[in-house]
């Protein structure tokens, strides 16, 4: 069941950020917390795909806060969301002999991270009187997520 829990969990956190998830999973792949060895997605856990995986969520982040940025609602940004978290749940219930499973519950947290995070976002926005204080949390509750998301995957 926690391995649900932490496909879900890890679907919300692509839905705020959507590369924040994968760069989770290809860390647990290649510390041996997610078991891909010898599936499809074993590449995840290689020398260098945490790194790259990285990079490509911290570039997320700063094109996040850009100000032509699209909203994450238009078809595009939410497919991808959708996507993200499909692929993730795939992984994770791949490793665990869930997969069906796995990627529902990635696509289910993934929809439910875009919805709750653009309103959560919006009302931050307001309260703070700006967007970049809004941003950054949202940044921070997406890491904390995925993080927390592998940790129970002990």
């Amino acid at each position: 069941m926690s391995v649900l829990i932490s496909a879900f969990v890890l679907g919300v956190a692509c839905g705020l950020r959507a590369m924040i998830g994968l760069a989770a999973v290809s860390w647990a792949a290649g510390s041996q917390l997610l078991p891909l060895q010898g599936t499809w997605l074993s590449f995840l856990g290689n020398r260098v795909t945490p790194y790259i995986t990285s990079l490509l969520a911290i570039g997320e982040m700063i094109n996040d806060k850009l100000p032509k940025t699209a909203s994450r609602l238009v078809p595009p940004q939410f497919g991808a969301r959708i996507v993200m978290g499909a692929f993730i749940g795939t992984a994770i219930g791949l490793s665990h002999g869930h997969l069906a499973m796995g990627i529902l519950c990635g696509v289910v947290g993934s929809v439910v991270g875009t919805l709750a995070g653009a309103r959560a976002r919006a009302f931050a926005a307001k309260l703070f009187g700006r967007d970049l204080p809004a941003a950054l949390l949202e940044d921070v509750i997406a890491i904390a997520l995925a993080f927390v998301a592998i940790v129970t995957l002990r």
